[in-house]
């Protein structure tokens, strides 16, 4: 893959992170509009917004630092499959939550060799070597 993977992987994996970030803020800040939409469209008790503000801010951080991305993209996974969980429980629209996961991992898979290497989309090119021993046969 080259450079212009890397810088798109780039753009990519900052769009779940500003939006992350953008939805701990609120959850620091707890305006009324998000409170009463937390408390009585979610059902989820109003001290736990700012709980949920540290982690979803420590999965954001954790996938924007390079050497932690992976761990941090598995974090991510989980908290917005809890959203996901969150909204469909009150019949709300999900995508959401599960396009940015799904965001999150394509901008990774593009910007980290270690995760193509691990997952690769295509089979390696032939060398020519044969994957039976010498002189034996493939039956």
């Amino acid at each position: 893959m080259g450079r212009w993977s890397v810088w798109v992987g780039r753009v990519l994996s900052a769009l779940p992170v500003l939006l992350m970030l953008f939805s701990a803020f609120l959850k620091f800040r707890a305006p009324p509009e998000v409170v009463k939409a937390f408390t009585g469209q979610f059902g989820y008790p109003e001290q736990t917004l700012m709980w949920l503000g540290v982690v979803e801010l420590s999965c954001a951080v954790l996938y924007a630092i390079p050497r932690t991305a992976i761990l941090g993209a598995v974090l991510v996974t989980g908290y917005l499959g809890g959203a996901v969980a969150t909204h469909v429980r009150v019949s709300d629209v999900w995508i959401p939550p599960a396009v940015l996961g799904v965001l999150a991992w394509v901008g990774l898979y593009l910007r980290e060799p270690r995760l193509r290497e691990l997952l690769p989309l295509r089979r390696p090119r032939n060398t020519g070597e044969s994957l039976t021993p010498q002189g034996g046969s493939a039956t």
